[in-house]
């Protein structure tokens, strides 16, 4: 019976923050870029809430609203800017090594992501590591934490629960979901964050994965 890690892709494989942030203040360089930062994580899950916009639309979206509350103006031109940034957003630097590994460990692997497929095709060229499957947003109509891409992911696969972990690093889209769902989830917390969050493993990120899945799920 084959073993199935699913991963989040953004924040998890996808250094996300340091993509907005750099995005963000290239569209506003004299503002404070964690603020700008902070005001996009507020605005984007009621953007996401009824899971009719792309991901596309939900980043052109929160640029808008991201003036709005900040009290800016949104330079002409710049209102796809973060969306536009979306394909050069860079791996964080273990993922690509822990991937293939796990590869060759001979688990499948799988992407449940709050995006649309051409960002994530883009994503998963600059890791460089292929996937056996993937779930996006865009074509389900729902965003996490809502737990139609677990449902799409084991309608699609017929995954035995038992031999699947979820790996991801958002407590709120992803592991607070997972345990609702009574699922194995090994938490990335690259932010040094605390949590009461039922969890199967926590690492500070994927190098450790590995050895923590093939504890979880021994192969055989």
């Amino acid at each position: 019976m084959d073993r199935w890690a699913t991963f989040d892709c953004y924040g998890t494989l996808i250094d996300w923050n340091a993509g907005l942030r750099t995005a963000l203040a290239s569209i506003w360089p004299n503002s404070d870029p964690e603020a700008l930062l902070a005001s996009y994580h507020e605005v984007e899950p009621g953007l996401e809430a009824d899971g009719t916009r792309s991901y596309g639309e939900v980043l052109r979206h929160a640029v808008a609203e991201v003036a709005t509350m900040r009290r800016l103006a949104v330079p002409n031109g710049a209102e796809a800017a973060l969306a536009d940034s979306v394909p050069s957003w860079k791996p964080f630097p273990e993922v690509p090594v822990s991937l293939g590994r796990l590869r060759e460990d001979g688990w499948r692997l799988a992407i449940l992501s709050n995006t649309d497929a051409d960002y994530l095709d883009a994503s998963l060229r600059s890791i460089g590591v292929p996937v056996d499957e993937r779930v996006v947003a865009s074509d389900i109509g729902s965003y996490k934490p809502a737990f139609a891409h677990w449902e799409t992911f084991f309608r699609r696969t017929g995954a035995d629960r038992v031999r699947h972990v979820h790996v991801a690093a958002s407590l709120f889209h992803d592991v607070e979901p997972a345990a609702a769902l009574g699922l194995a989830c090994v938490w990335i917390n690259r932010l040094g964050e605390s949590s009461q969050v039922p969890r199967a493993g926590e690492l500070r990120d994927l190098s450790g994965l590995p050895a923590t899945l093939e504890r979880l799920v021994p192969a055989g």
